[in-house]
């Protein structure tokens, strides 16, 4: 029976992975389609190079996006096996036909008149559907496979891979539109995508840490289980300066609970001292669950 309800438990899971995921494609498409590719605008990339070759001999984004693709799935399925790809192969199937869909339906852009604002809005939608992909275990494949490969084999970073080859796209849309302008929109959409991606990655995990140190820590930690809904846990300590001994309340909570727990340890000792401190990731029961 308790296996039955994991598998079940982990289908579940996989399945709103999978959810998320397709979501996340849609706005990528979205981003891409109705605002950046109507305005001559591209960043890295495969979709980049989609649109170059788009604007340079007519053939759609997402057959170029496909055919890419096809070939780095062959090159990563030889390197990292089929396990590895098999989520990126899902991925580059659907992206293909949302890219096919939503270029045939915006012919002109969402925000006519303003490839600034296009940039913008584009850059945002795109890093959304991106940190949703990413968020969820899944894959664009694209750039992402070249800098893994580039990273396997040399000692360059990931993300320094991945800069090299979107700037080499960007800067060769000027091979195109003979544009110093459409470099500079390509960079903010790179700019202000990869911002959004790092607040989708990171904006659901922020938590921050408390360390209390009070004379009432029995009664602050009661009050902030049984208040807050968060677990204290309490060390034993020694004031250096006064060789007194301390007990000190460590807890871990979501940001937005941080007012409840300082109203909390005001309420009961205004004289605590609190020490306040942000961390990147917590995972476990009642924060994120850990990620293979």
């Amino acid at each position: 029976m308790d296996k039955l309800r994991i598998n079940r438990k982990l289908l579940l899971q996989e399945l709103q992975d999978d959810s998320f995921t397709v979501f996340g494609l849609v706005l990528f498409a979205l981003g891409w389609t109705g605002f950046l590719l109507p305005n001559e605008i591209t960043t890295g990339g495969v979709t980049g190079v989609g649109a170059l070759i788009f604007f340079s001999v007519g053939i759609p984004v997402a057959i170029t996006y496909f055919s890419v693709n096809c070939l780095l799935l062959v090159i990563s399925i030889k390197v990292f096996g089929f396990k590895f790809s098999i989520k990126t192969i899902a991925s580059v199937v659907l992206l293909t036909f949302f890219l096919s869909v939503a270029q045939s339906v915006f012919k002109e852009p969402l925000v006519k008149g303003e490839p600034f604002m296009s940039c913008i809005l584009g850059g945002v939608l795109c890093g959304l559907g991106l940190g949703l992909v990413f968020n969820f275990k899944g894959s664009t494949g694209g750039t992402d496979i070249v800098a893994l490969i580039i990273h396997k084999y040399r000692n360059i970073s990931i993300g320094k891979a991945l800069l090299i080859c979107d700037l080499s796209i960007i800067c060769s849309s000027y091979i195109v539109f003979q544009s110093i302008e459409k470099i500079v929109y390509g960079l903010v959409v790179m700019g202000v995508s990869s911002y959004t991606v790092e607040m989708v990655l990171n904006g659901a995990r922020q938590s921050v840490q408390f360390f209390i140190f009070s004379e009432k820590y029995e009664e602050i930690a009661n009050t902030i289980i049984s208040r807050a809904h968060r677990g204290c846990t309490i060390l034993d300590g020694t004031g250096w300066y006064s060789q007194r001994s301390v007990k000190v309340i460590v807890i871990m909570a979501k940001k937005n609970e941080s007012v409840t727990i300082f109203r909390i340890v005001k309420d009961i000792d205004p004289n605590a001292f609190i020490s306040q401190s942000s961390v990147i990731g917590v995972y476990g029961q009642g924060f994120d669950r850990l990620k293979g």
